[in-house]
């Protein structure tokens, strides 16, 4: 019968294993606790490895319908590669390789990121971000959420919004989200960074600042997402979730353009609170190493 692919090396030597004894036992046993030194390795030290002779390997080998222990071999190679190549393509995705050269990385990263700043700058609604800075700016409260790769951006803003005298807190966790919800009221602000708009708790965040009578803000790469449709004013950055790093990594720059547009709004909505504290009096911005 015509098969679509063969199969794989490791799974006839499970099949093969409970009709095994001795020696063939003990090589096939050795094959699947190390697959990776077997596909590197001679027929010699997978021999001595066993514990028994070149020519059990070989028997084994064509038992399992091979040619020979070179055929096994490659067929083991050739299989960890698969699985090697797969685990890399879900995690990093496909625009960089795992033996590409270090200034290729760069240079893809470098682009991603690059088209990921033109999209924001296609995408921001600057009329919305400065309808969220006129509100920060005159807020009692401003509670900013995020999470995982989104709390970056948004602790980011977080910083440089407290560093200007803005009455304003960050929180992450499903706990301190509940919390922070329940705190606001008419005339505040929550803010969140959600790259996708699907996160269940800070959905649940936005819903319960909302029902506060608090301006609901969103900054995330889905309008149309659950978060999107909720939330009272939407800045998108241009760039969704995406389904690997590399595509998380570019969008960050996009996220972090918007978080600073907004922190340089709010500052000009406040230029007192640059000056007001200043050691050397008025006039001279403040400025700290750390931000």
């Amino acid at each position: 019968m015509e098969r679509a692919d063969s199969p794989s090396p490791l799974q006839l030597v499970r099949r093969a294993l409970p009709d095994l004894h001795g020696a063939t036992q003990r090589v096939a046993e050795h094959i699947l606790a190390n697959p990776d030194e077997v596909a590197r390795g001679s027929i010699t030290k997978l021999a001595e490895s066993a514990q028994t002779s070149a020519a059990t390997v070989s028997r084994l080998s064509t038992h399992l319908g091979f040619a020979g222990y070179p055929a096994l071999r490659a067929a083991l190679a050739m299989e960890i590669g698969r699985g090697l190549e797969a685990g890399w393509a879900s995690d990093i995705g496909l625009a960089i390789g795992p033996a590409d050269p270090p200034e290729q990385v760069l240079n893809v990263l470098a682009s991603t990121q690059a088209n990921a700043l033109r999209n924001a700058l296609g995408a921001i609604d600057l009329a919305a971000a400065t309808r969220v800075a006129d509100a920060i700016a005159g807020a009692r409260r401003t509670h900013i959420y995020g999470e995982w790769g989104d709390a970056i951006p948004a602790r980011e803003l977080y910083i440089r919004l407290l560093r200007i005298g803005i009455p304003v807190w960050f929180f992450d966790g499903p706990q301190s989200a509940q919390i922070a919800g329940g705190l606001l009221a008419p005339g505040d602000v929550a803010l969140v960074v959600t790259r996708s708009g699907t996160d269940p708790t800070t959905l649940e965040f936005i819903k319960q600042s909302k029902a506060q009578d608090a301006l609901t803000v969103a900054i995330t790469g889905v309008v149309n997402s659950p978060i999107g449709r909720v939330a009272e004013v939407v800045v998108d950055t241009g760039t969704a979730a995406g389904g690997t790093w590399t595509e998380f990594f570019a969008g960050r720059a996009s996220d972090t353009l918007t978080a600073g547009l907004l922190f340089v709004l709010v500052a000009q909505r406040v230029p007192d609170h640059l000056t007001a504290n200043h050691p050397n009096g008025p006039g001279q911005p403040v400025v700290h190493p750390d931000t």
